[in-house]
């Protein structure tokens, strides 16, 4: 059935969730078919590019939305830094480190439900900035209207990130601050300023496969370019702080599933890839992954420039 159903997404046919659920249940040796499967799917529909992006933490901490993995959420009891919008010489001076580490893109973050008018400001002008440089600048500001996407784009913005996290179903058992139709909105405001739209979520929750798979078609309706996968990292003093991280080869499948549902996009592993993969971190473009996140998070560690080049590099894929 595995190769019937690969045969389908080759054919540019949409899988159906039965399909998909089957591959969510394939275990032992079949999984490496999986993994072998969606390789071949991601080097047909995406060639032997990988995209990387960078991030900065502009404005940390302090936010009142109580979304329970964030330990930047004013509920959570995570010891972190907290500090309000960064000056335009810290922007510039990790997008250069970006830019140097082998990043394409960059992407500035603030945390709160949405950037405040005297922030955007300040973000527009940092903006031009990282396009001045020659990066792809992106942002992650939360349920901006359209017209401040607009006016963000004038700026030079690249493409806006705003996640769907989980499933509908699932979605109030991790926020209750704002709604799943809430994203929908953002998003379409996004895709109607004209902006490129990064959407995907974040697994280890305590979500199931169905959840995974409901994401993944939800996703597949709305047509992000980019599509990133988040694994927990379990944070002591947020309320997911007692998840246990998910397993590795877990980790690979869901990689393999998204890429069958959403064969043309762009695959990209961010949060939680080393704590999760560890030494499977090899395995991402194998598992049909074509974009990474790299360098640090928000609040937690991520992978090294050079090693991820380098990770790059040794199969036989060109960083973009």
């Amino acid at each position: 059935m595995l190769k019937n159903i690969e045969s389908k997404v080759f054919d540019n046919r949409k899988i159906t969730k039965k399909e998909a659920l089957y591959l969510s249940s394939l275990a032992g040796q079949n999984i490496f078919d999986l993994f072998s499967a969606a390789n071949r799917i991601r080097n047909h529909f995406r060639g032997d590019t990988v995209d990387l992006c960078a991030i900065i933490n502009a404005k940390s901490g302090a936010c009142p939305e109580d979304c329970s993995y964030c330990a930047q959420s004013a509920r959570s009891a995570a010891e972190i830094k907290t500090f309000t919008l960064v000056a335009l010489e810290t922007v510039l001076e990790k997008a250069k480190e970006a830019k140097k580490g082998g990043a394409r893109r960059f992407c500035i973050v603030t945390s709160g439900k949405k950037a405040s008018a005297k922030d955007l400001a300040n973000i527009a002008e940092m903006v031009s900035a990282v396009r001045a440089l020659g990066l792809l600048p992106c942002a992650t500001l939360g349920l901006l209207s359209g017209e401040e996407l607009v006016r963000l784009k004038a700026a030079g913005l690249e493409r806006y990130h705003n996640n769907l996290e989980t499933s509908e179903r699932f979605f109030t058992e991790i926020c209750t601050t704002h709604t799943y139709q809430d994203k929908l909105d953002t998003i379409r405001e996004v895709k109607a300023s004209g902006l490129s739209l990064c959407s995907g979520g974040i697994f280890g929750l305590g979500e199931t496969w169905e959840d995974r798979i409901d994401m993944a078609f939800a996703l597949r309706d709305i047509g992000p370019d980019s599509v990133p996968l988040n694994f927990l990292t379990p944070i002591k003093g947020t309320r997911f702080g007692v998840n246990k991280l998910i397993e590795p080869l877990e980790a690979l499948k869901i990689i393999s599933l998204y890429r069958f549902i959403l064969p043309g996009k762009e695959i990209r592993v961010c949060g939680g890839r080393i704590q999760t993969l560890g030494e499977f971190n090899s395995f991402i473009f194998y598992a049909g992954a074509d974009g990474l996140l790299t360098g640090n998070y928000l609040t937690t560690l991520g992978r090294n420039f050079q090693d991820d080049l380098r990770l790059i590099s040794q199969y036989g894929l060109k960083a973009t």
